[in-house]
């Protein structure tokens, strides 16, 4: 294979309707542009004499037995042919709803898709089924076969019927097919050349169609993601081990390891067997050792890169996930992520969407109808929450380190990629970038305040969604507690944001931004002596826990739980309303997520308590943790 066409390579995936043809459409593919091994249609061609039976192309790439007697295809083979203009990898993966597993498993590596459909039979569930697929996956290169033409007698209008109503269906995935193509696998049309059976047809031939698509960019031009396999110790060296899955690494590169973010620079490359000379650079696709200037505490599961264009850091995550448990994921359960080499636990903390791949009908977590569970078989659109910071990628700016999968007990249970829509970054959101200063200890000490005021100082953060509570119950308990003697201050969002945060908008990062600002105001009031109360969504938990780490000694965190059901009966500013209209983007609960504290302080549960009932709790707790 020329260099060229290595370059140039395209994985795609064939799939259609049992019994629709795509292991003719191979075969026949593989005969015509010459691809097959010697000596295989000869073979193929006896065996079929020898057994009495008519020859099949579909034989040509069914080489399991189990698949020739059945007549259906049970496992997603890959197998490889070329072109004069490029290499191909196609993956043929199963059309029967049984082996969808497999369908998944092998389309989720492809570039491209072939989807067959009967000229005769026409569109059926499955073409429905793995058309939605495609789209799930993210798959944007379709060419739809129109099969079995000989059998219509090449009818224009049957064509014509078949490319309506499935370009309609299409359409309502947003996906749109580069060509419908009418072949006839069998007979050999439009494989490699025009049909002089089909004239009516001005279109190119399925090899003139594959031509057209567009191969990825090549992986050692993305950016490093070189996921550690293992450290040893080798003589008087650490030898860091791994495959780099993109990028390419060079002796002397400044690497940072995510997600602990310790960096070192490169200070050889090792392969083995030892080469004659010092390997100076390494490419995705190998598997290599390095060594590092600095001896810094590298562990499995990190994720070396370069520090311009790390992973993205995060404990939760938007999922895509097709399930193949046996039993149903649910929320709340905890369960074990691969994601390259890391072993992470996890827990599905929001079930958003749930699509039954049977008939395609949509459960989405409405308020009046939650979702709770996805059953064998299902995708759902998920939140994940994992138990520490994750390195990671969103699929669509890289794939391989975008697709995890998930665990359950010693199964591998369901599949995914990874979406980072919706929240930010988390990487060094706790660094200090300001030089050249000095703190300036006071005289007063906070035990000297605590005994003048007749209180301790602290923060009761208050956090919830829109419409849970938290302004109504601070603005209470502040009254309360200031007529009991109490020095209490009220930090609220909407104040707060007409102020000293009036230039931030509403974006993952601007709410972490408004949120640091925040704790860092609490901490000089508690300080002070005062007793904060602050009211703000603060929808991140990395984010809650950048004030707790601002203040430790300060910091209560209390929960104000509500359902979205209950919030939005609530909705006096009708924001809410606004939301699910798309009048307003990045809105906590609907368009933007909401992640509950695991172990809060302190919960108050307003679906069921009056405000004096939960100012009562507030202020035992108060009294419980702040009075002298």
């Amino acid at each position: 294979m020329s260099a060229g066409k290595e370059s140039n390579h395209l994985k795609i995936t064939i799939v259609g309707h049992v019994d629709h043809g795509k292991s003719t459409v191979i075969g026949r593919l593989f005969y015509e542009t010459g691809s097959l091994p010697e000596g295989k249609f000869e073979s193929i061609k006896a065996m079929c004499d020898r057994r009495g039976m008519p020859f099949e192309w579909a034989f040509l790439m069914d080489a399991l037995k189990s698949e020739r007697d059945q007549g259906i295809t049970i496992d997603a083979a890959q197998i490889h042919f070329s072109t004069p203009a490029r290499h191909y990898t196609i993956i043929d993966a199963p059309g029967h709803k049984e082996f969808l597993k497999n369908m998944i498993t092998g389309a989720a590596n492809a570039s491209a898709a072939l989807l067959v459909i009967d000229a005769k039979e026409g569109v059926r569930e499955q073409s429905k089924r793995h058309g939605f697929l495609l789209s799930l996956l993210g798959i944007k290169q379709v060419a739809v076969l129109i099969n079995k033409m000989d059998l219509v007698d090449y009818s224009e209008s049957r064509y014509n019927e078949i490319v309506t109503e499935y370009t309609a269906y299409l359409q309502s995935l947003d996906l749109v097919a580069q060509s419908y193509i009418p072949i006839s696998a069998r007979e050999g049309d439009l494989i490699t050349a025009a049909s002089e059976n089909m004239p009516w047809y001005k279109g190119d031939s399925i090899v003139g169609t594959l031509d057209q698509f567009t191969p990825p960019l090549p992986v050692d031009t993305q950016p490093l993601r070189f996921p550690v396999q293992d450290v040893y110790k080798f003589d008087d060296r650490r030898i860091i081990a791994g495959r780099i899955e993109s990028g390419t690494l060079n002796v002397g590169d400044e690497l940072v390891f995510s997600p602990s973010n310790k960096s070192s620079k490169i200070h050889s490359i090792e392969w083995f067997p030892s080469p004659e000379k010092p390997i100076m650079q390494a490419k995705a696709g190998q598997s290599v050792g390095i060594t590092l200037e600095e001896q810094i505490f590298v562990e499995r599961g990190d994720v070396a890169s370069l520090q311009e264009d790390a992973p993205f850091e995060t404990r939760t995550f938007r999922a895509r996930l097709f399930w193949i448990g046996k039993e149903a994921l649910t929320v709340g359960q905890s369960y074990k992520m691969k994601l390259a080499t890391a072993e992470i636990q996890v827990r599905v903390e929001q079930i958003e969407r749930v699509v039954d791949v049977e008939n395609l009908s949509v459960a989405s977590s409405e308020p009046s109808k939650a979702v709770t569970a996805v059953k064998r078989h299902e995708i759902a659109d998920v939140i994940i929450r994992a138990e520490r910071m994750c390195a990671l990628d969103d699929y669509r700016q890289n794939p391989i380190m975008g697709r995890f999968v998930l665990v359950d007990g010693y199964e591998q249970a369901g599949g995914g990629i990874i979406s980072t829509e919706g929240y930010e970054d988390q990487r060094g959101k706790t660094q200090i970038v300001s030089k050249n200063i000095t703190r300036v200890d006071h005289q007063v000490t906070i035990a000297d305040r605590a005994t003048a005021f007749g209180h301790k100082s602290g923060i009761l953060w208050f956090t919830g969604l829109s419409g849970s509570g938290k302004s109504t119950l601070a603005i209470a308990l502040e009254t309360e507690l200031f007529n009991k003697g109490y020095k209490v201050y009220v930090l609220d969002g909407d104040n707060i944001r007409h102020g000293l945060c009036s230039d931030l908008g509403f974006s993952p990062e601007d709410r972490t931004e408004n949120i640091r600002r925040v704790g860092e105001v609490a901490k000089v009031m508690a300080r002070a002596g005062f007793l904060v109360i602050t009211a703000f969504i603060s929808p991140y938990e990395a984010d809650r826990e950048r004030v707790r780490q601002i203040a430790p000694e300060f910091f209560h965190e209390v929960h104000i739980q509500a359902s979205l059901e209950t919030c939005e009966s609530r909705d006096a500013k009708g924001l809410y309303k606004k939301a699910r209209a798309g009048e307003i983007k990045d809105f906590t609960g609907i368009s933007a997520p909401y992640e509950a504290p695991v172990q809060a302080d302190l919960v108050i549960d307003t679906n069921n308590k009056s405000v004096n009932e939960s100012v009562h709790s507030l202020i035992e707790y108060v009294d419980q943790h702040f009075s002298s």
